[in-house]
């Protein structure tokens, strides 16, 4: 047996920052070889920061990368720092390659280099290369067909990246193959819901199959849409977890190994291998300089603190990679803007977060009072525009009336957070949900305006429970929970017209969040959606709002991806589209339902919600007089569905 101290820089580096992102690596080398690590390993990508999209298709980027990997390492020697050997993900180019059909211009490479004494001594290409979700990387890389085994202290390393684990066969089975004693993965793996669990599952599989341990180190921090977790990873080839980093938080794992001495001839000629020789002098665990050292494990976290992190990190880096120190939100009194307005004061600070109450006519006094309170428990900025003057203003210079007129008032305070933007350089965070989003329940060039929305990929029933959490989670640690209770508890209103509630047109939360859960993130249709349960005009209708609102989506802020699906890289579909789903006739069958039930009623190809009001040009979702229509029979509830969704009698109580 032999022995490595393996450190996993679980970094955050920034797209674009060449140097910024060498001298991340050339500190963080510098922490790990101060605690004994033989060899130091960097996410994928990490000197140009990950993903870097049509970057790649520039010659200059990719000469630039190259450039900066050399200068890194003689720096890295320069630092005293040459003994430890560092695995660092980089942008290349195929050596000799010639143009081919079909393949990106210049044949770029996602590549990890094996830098030690101020030289590049190995090179590995990724194999897979991601072509789902939010992955093109078919669009900019082409795929490396060699696996890379670096001797270091005498163990063969077999080098991997990211996808090559996702994938069977390949890297995993070649590492098999070639005897090594420890896998390395490099990973730009970005987060989304119980992703962790899924890791561990494979990381434990991988290493069974590789026959040897694994360690998978991933990057941390937010990139426009994507939010990356870390959650480094070390298991051996039983799935024992040896060491384990803290999600979302930049640190260096390192954990001592037991492995396997290298006993194959590096001489020797394996297809599909190449094998390079660093260091062959063997370390046993009992005479390490350092001593030992007991590598942590991360406790898991409830869902609600994941998530949170994951919205938190993500704002906190798109403000501050960005170039911005402020930001400014209205706040309405409502569950949406306080959870965005906390997040904001947890990511950045309370003395950099601007919010602004803009009260019209028919603000409730309790949501401006929510506000007030909000602001008072945050310790955020605050400050009141009443914009009822300048709606009138607006009225008397245009004849609107209705849904126009309504949505005057949420354009008026869009013009208003942009004019504190231009003045002061705030960012504008945007408060909708992803539930409002998916129905078009929003004003383009009103409550819609924003350079950033964090809530883009939370459901409305996910934002209440997450502000649950954040008040509990205050209350724990002896502090005074941030978000007013009443903020939570109250029916949500766009307050746009007197009485408004979001009830008045759109299912109940739980009900409307379960169908955009199956329609958007699973890709199931009308027919599957009623043989669940759910009444087929309910149905269609939800439907029909998500199709049609697929250009106010495009118009929309970005924000950070945190579901299997989320609108924007995830989910892609024309404006321009006739297609909608239809039911067979032979299934439809008649309503049993009470006959006071609402039923939805939807305008023309651009039917959208503004805040509880559609578009000028648009008819409204109004609640009508029942009447009969077609709806499957069911004889119980769907299993999973919520508790609102359907009476004993198969009918819905809304």
């Amino acid at each position: 047996m032999a022995a490595l101290r393996v450190a996993l820089a679980q970094v955050n580096p920034v797209v674009g920052d060449l140097s910024g992102n060498a001298a991340l690596i050339r500190r963080w080398t510098a922490d790990a070889a101060g605690r004994g690590a033989h060899v130091v390993a960097f996410p994928e990508m990490c000197l140009t920061g990950y993903p870097v999209e049509d970057l790649v298709l520039r010659s200059g980027f990719v000469q630039a990368s190259r450039g900066a990997l050399d200068r890194l390492a003689s720096d890295l020697a320069s630092d005293g720092l040459g003994e430890t050997v560092a695995v660092i993900g980089y942008l290349d180019r195929a050596p000799q390659e010639a143009p081919r059909l079909g393949r990106p211009a210049g044949s770029p490479l996602n590549a990890a280099a094996v830098v030690h004494r101020g030289q590049v001594v190995a090179r590995y290409a990724k194999h897979h290369l991601p072509n789902y979700g939010v992955f093109d990387e078919y669009r900019y890389f082409v795929p490396g067909d060699e696996l890379t085994v670096v001797r270091i202290h005498g163990v063969d390393v077999a080098l991997a990246i990211c996808e090559d684990l996702w994938q069977d066969g390949g890297p995993v089975a070649a590492a098999r193959y070639a005897a090594a004693g420890l896998l390395l993965v490099i990973n730009g793996s970005p987060y989304e819901r119980n992703k962790d669990d899924v890791r561990l599952e494979l990381v434990t599989r991988r290493a069974a199959q590789a026959g040897c341990p694994l360690a998978y180190v991933n990057m941390v921090g937010g990139q426009d849409e994507l939010v990356f977790d870390g959650d480094s990873i070390v298991v051996n080839e039983a799935g024992t977890v040896l060491a384990r980093a803290e999600p979302f938080e930049e640190m260096c794992l390192v954990v001592d190994l037991d492995l396997a001495a290298a006993e194959v001839d590096p001489t020797a000629i394996t297809p599909g291998v190449d094998r390079v020789v660093v260091t062959t002098q063997t370390v046993t665990p009992y005479d390490h300089p350092f001593g030992t050292e007991s590598a942590p494990i991360a406790a898991p976290r409830s869902a609600e603190a994941e998530i949170y992190a994951a919205l938190v990190v993500a704002l906190r880096d798109y403000v501050s990679k960005n170039g911005f120190r402020t930001v400014v939100l209205g706040l309405s009194g409502g569950i949406d803007s306080a959870l965005v307005a906390v997040l904001a004061c947890d990511a950045i600070g309370a003395e950099h977060v601007h919010g602004i109450s803009m009260p019209s006519a028919y603000s409730s006094a309790h949501s401006r009072s929510d506000a007030a309170d909000l602001a008072e428990r945050t310790g955020l900025h605050y400050s009141t525009i009443p914009i009822a003057a300048l709606v009138d203003a607006f009225s008397a210079s245009v004849d609107v009336r209705g849904v126009a007129a309504e949505n005057i008032q949420a354009r008026v305070r869009g013009v208003l957070v942009m004019a504190l933007s231009n003045e002061h350089g705030h960012l504008v965070l945007a408060t909708g949900n992803k539930s409002e989003l998916a129905v078009g329940y929003s004003t383009i060039y009103g409550d819609a305006v924003g350079g950033f929305a964090p809530l883009k990929d939370v459901h409305k029933t996910s934002v209440w429970r997450l502000a649950r959490w954040r008040n509990a989670a205050a209350e724990q640690r002896g502090e005074r929970p941030p978000i007013p209770a009443t903020s939570i508890s109250k029916p949500p209103s766009a307050e746009l017209r007197p009485g408004q509630q979001d009830s008045d047109s759109l299912p109940p939360y739980e009900v409307l969040d379960d169908i955009l859960d199956h329609y958007v993130e699973r890709d199931r249709g009308l027919a599957d959606l009623v043989g669940d349960g759910y009444a087929v005009t309910m149905v269609d209708e939800v439907l029909r709002l998500v199709d049609r609102a697929e250009y106010k989506r495009r118009q929309f802020p970005p924000g950070p991806k945190i579901s299997f699906k989320a609108f924007g890289r995830d989910r892609r579909l024309p404006i321009t589209n006739r297609w909608r789903e239809v039911l067979p006739t032979a299934e439809r069958q008649p309503d049993r339902r009470p006959e006071s039930r609402p039923e939805f009623r939807s305008g023309g190809p651009q039917a959208t919600r503004s805040g509880g009001t559609p578009e000028a040009s648009e008819s409204q979702v109004q609640p009508t007089p029942s009447e009969p229509s077609a709806q499957p029979q069911p004889s119980s509830p769907r299993p999973n569905a919520p508790v609102a969704a359907l009476r004993a009698d198969g009918s819905t109580p809304w």
